[in-house]
């Protein structure tokens, strides 16, 4: 009656063990680190950067305890804070500012651990410390930026199909163009209200200055904030990726503000730095004429023809481009990796807006068989990303550019033209840092409160139920292991709210064994023998925990779609303590109640309290 099949227990215990294997690497701590990663794109974190790391540590005889690379960059491991700040500076004089060093912390989990995926639960920045900035966008710029393309756009269709004008100018968000008569305006507000659709036009003025005045409605305000916010959100992921931080916090405040948290960085100054990178594209025309070898020796040495600049390419090859620009990455609303479908090289596809197809396909026109270079302009360095020939007139706004090394070259190009800068300037509003030992205190505290929490329970139900009391303890215990277990696997981020989550998950997992203790000491009140009464005593009981925990799962589920931040995590917590309390408080208690009494065939008494 009161058995479980072997498969049981082996699952079970396999539940257990997997537990364990993934919650022991949250014991072993961290310890302070430097992090080295190309300050520009054209670097590439290879193992000669390793090696050169590795030599300037040895020769300044900084001893180290760990030395790696990995795709964000290569990382040095020491055993504190003094030889971590130490090796910072040495690694800063010997790398100059190609390279960005900046001060983290590192999991001290075993190979053998890391081997099976078993890591550490991430941690917030209120337990592990690090940076803290809230970010205002210039909402202004961004609708200023806009009304200035606009301008431009307008004046190109405007010329195209021969409307005379004699003025055209921003003021604010609005553009007006100046014509002599009214019906010239009226032809130029059928013209622009067709290909500019979600803009608000009226014609006023007198008789010898008719002015037509276009502006932007709510609709197409709120839509370029949007992607001015968004815009922004994916450049600061993108550059926050340098840092390696281990999930850091990019998220939307309000309509204009973004809050940005690098737990684990502890360098606020190299912090702002990287957030305050400016990348901006340039497409202009390789001077053909004057690109042979004896010309481009001349430019190495300074003499560089006029009308042209020389810039080097990913190769370190010199190339010669014209000074006038072509086109700017503002003109580029969308990039992404792709294949080439007749040589399966891959290719960057990218999509201009409609000023810009125009102004590319006049240019590929005229410029069949020459060369044209995208220049990456960053932190007052420009490098030629590619050059590629021009093999035929390209219309509709859709450009791909070929001579990508490989698919994750593609990629990292695609993110540059996609997301290299900013579309709104932004300014640091707020910013705090939280050291790594305040964050030690918090870990000390909250841990403390839940173990506190937890033998105060175990007291209190070994005392009223005795036997019973100490199997639900197990139980708990069992659910804890695996609830840390669970958010180590899932790379969960810890924060104080997740721990007071942690602690009222122990307080909320008890009640299911209260409600099974009550019911088997029910049953035996009843005049059940006590095979049966522990039999209907978990049975009966499982309904009324099932309802209960559904209806705290719904309110944390609740918490999790409508909440933001700190709720969110403590939502996250709450909501998977009571998938593995139903577990423990069902399956895992039953089990060692099975293995105290299930194979007993006579019991005289249940030590139940």
């Amino acid at each position: 009656m009161n058995r479980y099949p072997l498969w049981k227990y082996v699952l079970i215990g396999a539940v257990i063990v997997i537990g364990l294997l993934y919650t022991i690497p949250n014991f072993f701590g961290e310890s302070p680190a430097v992090q080295i990663s190309p300050a520009k794109t054209s670097l590439k974190v290879d193992q000669s950067l390793l090696q050169k790391v590795e030599d300037t540590l040895k020769l300044a005889n900084i001893q180290f305890d760990g030395l790696y690379m990995d795709a964000s960059g290569v990382k040095a491991r020491f055993a504190n804070t003094d030889t971590q700040l130490q090796a910072k500076d040495k690694l800063v004089a010997s790398l100059g500012k190609d390279y960005t060093v900046a001060l983290n912390l590192l999991p001290q989990t075993p190979v053998w651990l890391q081997s099976i995926g078993a890591k550490p639960m991430y941690l917030g920045l209120d337990l592990r410390g690090g940076v803290h900035f809230l970010l205002q966008v210039d909402m202004k710029a961004a609708l200023d930026k806009a009304a200035e393309s606009t301008l431009g756009d307008f004046r190109t269709s405007l010329r195209k199909e021969k409307i005379n004008y004699y003025g055209i100018e921003r003021q604010g968000q609005q553009v007006v163009v100046k014509f002599e008569s009214e019906t010239e305006a009226t032809k130029a507000r059928n013209l622009l209200a067709k290909d500019f659709s979600d803009l608000t036009y009226k014609i006023g003025g007198s008789d010898k200055e008719i002015n037509l005045t276009a502006s932007m409605g709510a609709m197409s305000q709120k839509r370029i904030q949007d992607f001015a916010l968004k815009q922004n959100l994916q450049t600061l992921h993108n550059r926050i990726n340098e840092l390696g931080v281990a999930e850091p916090i990019v998220q939307q405040q309000g309509v204009d503000r973004i809050v940005v948290q690098l737990p684990g960085v502890q360098d606020t100054a190299k912090a702002k730095e990287i957030l305050g990178r400016t990348a901006t594209l340039e497409i202009r025309m390789v001077d053909e004429e004057k690109s042979d070898m004896a010309t481009l020796q001349k430019a190495q040495n300074g003499q560089v023809p006029f009308g042209d600049e020389m810039y080097f390419d990913r190769d370190g090859r010199p190339v010669l481009v014209k000074k006038n620009v072509v086109l700017t990455g503002d003109r580029i609303t969308d990039a992404g990796p792709g294949i080439n479908g007749q040589n399966g090289a891959s290719v960057v596809n990218v999509t201009l807006d409609g000023r810009g197809a125009g102004i590319f396909k006049n240019v590929t026109r005229e410029n069949v068989g020459k060369r044209m270079a995208i220049l990456l302009i960053e932190k007052s360095s420009t490098e030629v990303v590619t050059a590629p020939v021009i093999n035929e007139e390209i219309g509709g706004g859709r450009v791909q550019i070929s001579g990508m090394a490989n698919a994750q070259e593609a990629t990292d190009i695609s993110l540059l033209l996609r997301a290299g800068a900013l579309a709104a300037p932004m300014e640091i509003i707020e910013e705090r840092t939280v050291g790594p030992s305040m964050g030690e205190e918090n870990i000390k505290r909250g841990v403390h409160s839940t173990l506190w929490g937890f033998a105060a329970i175990a007291v209190m139900m070994v005392i009223y139920y005795l036997v019973f009391g100490s199997v639900s303890v197990m139980a708990l215990g069992v659910n804890l292991l695996l609830l840390v277990a669970v958010l180590s696997m899932l790379q969960a981020t810890l924060t104080l709210p997740g721990l007071a989550a942690i602690a009222l998950a122990l307080g909320m997992a008890i009640d299911a064994n209260v409600l099974i203790n009550e019911r088997i000491r029910e049953e035996l009140r009843n005049g059940n023998t006590p095979q049966a009464s522990i039999h209907a005593g978990y049975d009966r009981a499982f309904d009324t925990i099932l309802d209960s925990n559904v209806t705290t799962l719904i309110a944390g589920l609740a918490l999790f779609m409508f909440g933001t931040g700190p709720i969110k995590g403590f939502a996250v917590v709450h909501v998977l303590g009571i998938m593995t309390s139903m577990f423990s408080a069902v399956l895992v208690s039953r089990a060692i109640v099975n293995l105290l009494y299930g194979y007993r065939r006579k019991i005289e008494h249940l030590r139940i309290g």
